[in-house]
C-alpha cells in the first residue's frame, strides 16, 4: 500500500519591528494547525501568487496595513509530522495603517529575546535567529 503524498505548504510571513524593536506576533486561530501557538503574521500562497505578493495580500487581510517596504529576510523549509511548511520571510520595515486583528486573532509586540518563551512555532525559531544575528550586526 502507497503512502498518502506528504502535504507540502508554501507560506508568506512578515517581521514588523516597532520603534523600539519590539516585533508583532499573533496567535493561530484554536481550529487551526497548531492552534494556540504564536506566529509571525502572514499566510499560504495562492496558486501562481509570488511570496511577496502573498505578503501584500495576508498582512492587508489579517492586520489591516499596507506594505510599503519590505526585504528578504530568510527562505527555508520546516519538517512537521504531517506536512513540510516552506516559508518565505520578509522584514517589514515600513507599512501604512497601524497593525490590528481582522480576524479576532490576539496581538502582541514582543522584544526579541522574548519570543522562543512565548509559545513561538518550532517552524518560526529560525527566524528569531536570523533576527538576534541583525540585532548584533
Amino acid at each position: 500500500m502507497a503512502e498518502p503524498e506528504r502535504l507540502s505548504i508554501h507560506v508568506a510571513a512578515g517581521v514588523l519591528r516597532d520603534a523600539t524593536g519590539r516585533v508583532l506576533i499573533a496567535q493561530r486561530p484554536p481550529d487551526k494547525h497548531a492552534g494556540g501557538a504564536w506566529e509571525f503574521p502572514g499566510g499560504k500562497l495562492q496558486a501562481g501568487e509570488t511570496p511577496r505578493a502573498a505578503l501584500d495580500r495576508e498582512l492587508r487581510e489579517e492586520i489591516g496595513i499596507r506594505i510599503a517596504r519590505a526585504a528578504e529576510l530568510v527562505e527555508y523549509t520546516h519538517a512537521y509530522p504531517d506536512r513540510d511548511v516552506r516559508l518565505s520571510v520578509f522584514l517589514v520595515s515600513a507599512w501604512d495603517g497601524e497593525p490590528h486583528s481582522l480576524e479576532s486573532q490576539p496581538l502582541r509586540w514582543l522584544a526579541v529575546d522574548d519570543l522562543l518563551a512565548h509559545g513561538l512555532l518550532p517552524a518560526d525559531r529560525p527566524i528569531v535567529s536570523a533576527l538576534q544575528k541583525l540585532s548584533r550586526s
